[in-house]
């Protein structure tokens, strides 16, 4: 039957190898039931039901791929849009996570819509292959940041706005030292190695102390359990804030499209030309399915409640291991169920385990900088400000915006404005007139925006020098100077706190 339904003669596999190689692609990809639970915890969400829906939307999307595909591709809730969820549309804009997963489902149903129609291969097509590259090197640097970040190898400095951790507390050594086990796994071609180096990290956790009479890894209370309850996140999406804030739900939304659409198009393009899959003109012969499968694949991850599901560079390494058909992909959902069963096991994984992987995802996502060109400064700028502009404004869509205004300025400033398709000075304006139409709000409106949207988000900011001419909001200090760039004569302590209440 197996050989029916995935045509394993006609590509050249046999049932062996391909769930070989399923196996590989789950152990290179697991510790996204690790990782991503403890990105959208930041948000507030549940971490032990977040480990139960990130298994079923990870096991249901893949065998989806592969029913419609046949293409040995594994999805999971993506690494990038969750940061972007839980740190910029949760914590940065304030958007309560169940509004969020409202959004993601929106994009989930324009997903659907786009690629039924073939609009959405239109629009990937029109974006300068400059900017998507960048794009994916600066979401590789602020996951790697974020990385660094949860593991304490980087923390913020008054004098320097961040600096190095603590080496002297022994879980920050550790993390240091899973990075580079991770890096020498993975240098020697050892399948698995960063699930790999989160289980012995996490194993040498158990004898490492954490400064304050416990050690890094709790022992968990049981190696095996039946899988925690997806009930407080599944169908918990509302629509609030598309109700209540169109101008705010709309960027938000297109951000997510399009770091979707990058992230899902470079992964099939990737996947699939390493497994030969490619026709002779080098396009994709199911691409339209491909893109249904993700589009349905996003709508399920907002009804159980996790960020975007996208497909998975690390199906690469289960075609490496000779997968050719979707039956790779049906033994890696396989055991992404099995997993389930693991789950006081994973809720015992320390970060100091889980960031060395998000540092080398997001070392393996800078790879895409090689294919720049350095020599066209008009490609060049906007490129480096992307990638630049993500990790240093802790924004992805903020990253892209400086990018996107700045091909389309300099492409029209020097005489090459026909190169940039008409969709791009679109998304440059929105980008201008989001940006400046910030700028020219009422005061009361600049005053909550200052602090909520800016300040009270920069870890950078929050180091401004402690003194009698900044303002005090409780633990930030925003500086007088930026207050009297508005117009505002603020003499008294008391006063300066009341212009943001």
């Amino acid at each position: 039957m197996l050989q029916r339904i995935y045509r394993l003669a006609e590509n050249g596999t046999t049932i062996g190898r391909e769930l070989q190689a399923g196996a590989t692609t789950f152990a290179a990809m697991a510790y996204i039931l690790a990782v991503n639970p403890a990105i959208l915890a930041a948000a507030g969400m549940p971490q032990a039901a977040l480990i139960t829906v990130t298994a079923i939307t990870a096991a249901i999307s893949t065998l989806l791929m592969g029913f419609l595909t046949n293409y040995p591709l594994a999805l999971a809730p993506g690494m990038g849009v969750n940061a972007y969820f839980a740190f910029t549309i949760c914590l940065g804009l304030h958007v309560t996570w169940q509004s969020a997963l409202g959004l993601v489902f929106v994009n989930g149903c324009i997903f659907l819509l786009l690629s039924v129609t073939g609009v959405r291969e239109k629009i990937i097509a029109a974006i300068p292959h400059q900017l998507k590259l960048a794009i994916t090197c600066g979401i590789g640097i602020f996951i790697a940041f974020i990385g660094l970040k949860n593991g304490g190898l980087v923390v913020a400095s008054p004098a320097t706005f961040i600096t190095h951790g603590d080496f002297g507390s022994p879980a920050v050594p550790l993390c240091f030292g899973g990075i580079l086990f991770t890096g020498v796994l993975i240098a020697r071609r050892v399948p698995g190695a960063i699930i790999l180096s989160i289980l012995a990290v996490t194993v040498v956790g158990l004898f490492v102390s954490n400064g304050t009479g416990g050690t890094v890894t709790t022992m968990p209370h049981a190696l095996f359990s039946l899988p925690a309850s997806p009930a407080p996140t599944m169908l918990q999406l509302n629509f609030d804030l598309l109700f209540h804030d169109l101008g705010k739900a709309l960027p938000i939304i297109l951000t997510l499209l399009l770091v979707d659409m990058f992230d899902n198009i470079g992964t099939l393009i990737g996947v699939t030309e390493r497994a030969g899959l490619l026709d002779k003109d080098g396009k994709l012969p199911k691409a339209g399915k491909a893109l249904i499968a993700d589009s349905i694949a996003a709508i399920l991850s907002s009804l159980f409640g996790t960020s975007t599901v996208v497909s998975y560079i690390e199906s690469a390494s289960g075609v490496e291991a000779g997968g050719r058909t979707g039956l790779t992909g049906a033994a890696a959902a396989v055991l992404f169920l099995l997993a389930l069963f693991l789950t006081p096991v994973i809720l015992a994984i320390p970060p100091a385990a889980t960031a060395p992987a998000l540092v080398i995802v997001g070392i393996f996502m800078f790879q895409s900088v090689a294919k720049l060109d350095l020599e066209d400064f008009t490609q060049l700028a906007p490129a480096f400000l992307i990638i630049a502009g993500i990790p240093l404004c802790f924004s992805i869509a903020e990253g892209i915006g400086l990018g996107l205004i700045a091909y389309a300025v300099l492409h029209l400033c020097t005489g090459r404005a026909r190169e940039v398709p008409m969709i791009g000075y679109v998304l440059a304006l929105r980008v201008i007139v989001e940006v400046f139409g910030r700028c020219f709000a009422d005061d009361d409106n600049f005053r909550r925006h200052l602090f909520e949207h800016r300040i009270g988000n920069s870890a950078a900011l929050s180091a401004v020098v402690r003194s009698e001419e900044n303002v005090h909001l409780g633990e930030r200090y925003i500086s007088l100077d930026r207050l009297h760039e508005r117009g505002f004569q603020i003499a008294h302590p008391e006063e300066r706190r009341s212009a943001f209440q």
